[in-house]
């Protein structure tokens, strides 16, 4: 039984317009999708690039740099101009004396002292319980077996490059920290992409979202945020008008989530809900829709947001909205605000099952709002598998693409409606992360490398990349 047979009673809205949208004849919600079906129907390969007129930054070359303290070295696909340097490798010895965990993965950057940058960073550790290295000092862990958790690394950028001038942990012994998202006040909320608890061998119960303040020199306290849902957690995107949590699930019957706090810039209480689409109870997502159609979205309360069968059933806080009338999506992974709005990837939704944008825009206040379809790819050699997701200064959607195809990429989506390929990694590892500095210049973004701790791949760490060059002649 497929996925989509096991959630009876789902609804979707057909496609009326497919033929015509492939080729470039129906309207984005944000902008004209003609011009992104052409370019998705040209398929341009890496390195052709897209002229500046239209958002990019022209044809993309190789540039190549090695890390100064391990002699890794990469190569990138760039525009002309453009240069990039090596940060944070994993396995490479912290300032604090720990290891650089494993899976780098979500990200943000925040001001740092000094004008520095601070860069809060997941690490997607998911090795098992017994097999783990913990990470951080002992005292300072969520769960004693805990491999995974947030660094912090601050950053200068002098004499033209970036230079890395320290590095730490900053959450300790949480596990599968994949992505997370940025508050206003500050913070980075880290979430844990797995239910696992005691009944696999772990000491404490996982599933939950923890919150890591930018700013903290040393570990903070790993205090789970439950209020938040324990789930097969992904990204979360706050408003910043009103303080509203919003959160994605990584599974292939998925839900969206709101957690309304009971106080603003406090996630200890409030009120957890999922997404369902007005006058159309269980409607799904996944298959069948129209790019540009704007439905309407009210939300429906989770009576249990961390429930005890959690462990056991990774959709037990799904089942409750679903049962509800709430609203299936394929895979939520990347939410980002931006644009006065919530931009979320599905990354496996779709009719060939390439990939979804997703554009959630609330109404003022805290009653509903609409949801459209960005974008969905008709051609993988376009875009395929998107993850992570964040807004440029200049407003324009920058997607990070999963290892479904080879050479994966940043894909620019501009608001007129635009693809460009700006970063091609020929090495097939995973973008995660992408995130500008708070004055545009530079553009850090992680490629995950071996998750697997197999001591026979040590060739593929993760690591983090700074990319800067001329902003001011394309649309990011």
């Amino acid at each position: 039984m497929t996925d989509h047979d096991a959630v009876p009673g789902t609804h979707s809205r057909r496609t009326l317009l497919r033929g015509a949208a492939a080729t470039g004849a129906m309207a984005l919600g944000f902008g004209a999708l003609d011009g992104l079906v052409r370019a998705a129907n040209a398929a341009t390969p890496p390195g052709a690039g897209t002229g500046p007129g239209k958002g990019g930054y022209g044809r993309l070359s190789p540039v190549t740099r090695t890390d100064p303290v391990t002699g890794y070295s990469q190569e990138l696909h760039l525009p002309d101009g453009f240069d990039f340097a090596l940060l944070g490798l994993a396995g490479t010895r912290m300032d604090d004396g720990h290891t650089t965990p494993l899976g780098h993965d979500g990200m943000a950057a925040f001001r740092g002292p000094r004008g520095s940058y601070r860069l809060v960073r997941n690490h997607e550790e998911r090795t098992g319980s017994s097999e783990v290295t913990p990470s951080g000092d002992e005292g300072d862990r969520y769960d004693a077996l805990g491999g995974g958790g947030t660094t912090t690394l601050q950053v200068n950028f002098r004499h033209g490059a970036p230079e890395l001038e320290g590095v730490w942990t900053s959450l300790a012994g949480t596990i599968v920290n994949c992505a997370g998202g940025p508050t206003p006040w500050g913070s980075w909320l880290s979430c844990e992409e797995t239910t696992a608890g005691t009944h696999g061998g772990w000491e404490r119960e996982h599933g939950y979202v923890f919150e890591v303040d930018a700013s903290a020199d040393s570990a903070v306290a790993a205090t789970p945020l439950p209020a938040l849902g324990r789930f097969v957690h992904e990204a979360v995107a706050v408003d910043h008008r009103t303080g509203i949590v919003y959160l994605t699930e990584d599974q292939n019957t998925a839900g969206f989530y709101r957690f309304v706090p009971r106080r603003r810039n406090d996630l200890s209480a409030g009120t957890l809900q999922m997404l369902a689409i007005s006058d159309a109870p269980g409607y799904d997502t996944r298959t069948g829709q129209e790019q540009g159609e704007s439905l309407s979205v009210e939300w429906v309360d989770i009576a249990e947001p961390d429930p005890v069968t959690a462990e056991i059933d990774p959709l037990a806080v799904y089942r409750q909205g679903l049962a509800s009338g709430a609203a299936t999506f394929a895979r939520l992974e990347g939410c980002w605000w931006g644009n006065q709005a919530v931009y979320l990837v599905s990354t496996n939704g779709g009719d060939i099952g390439e990939g979804q944008i997703w554009e959630y825009r609330p109404h003022p206040g805290r009653d509903g709002g609409t949801l459209s379809l960005v974008y969905e790819s008709f051609d993988r050699a376009v875009l395929s598998f998107p993850d992570n997701i964040t807004v440029s200064p200049k407003g324009t959607l920058l997607v990070c693409e999963d290892t479904g195809r080879s050479n994966p990429q940043l894909l620019g989506v501009t608001t007129d409606g635009e693809t460009f390929p700006f970063c091609v990694d020929p090495s097939n590892d995973e973008w995660c992360g992408a995130t500008f500095s708070h004055d545009g210049k530079v553009l850090f973004a992680n490629l995950q490398g071996s998750t697997s701790g197999d001591p026979r791949d040590p060739d593929v760490p993760g690591r983090t990349v700074a990319i800067w060059g001329p902003w001011q002649h394309g649309a990011l």
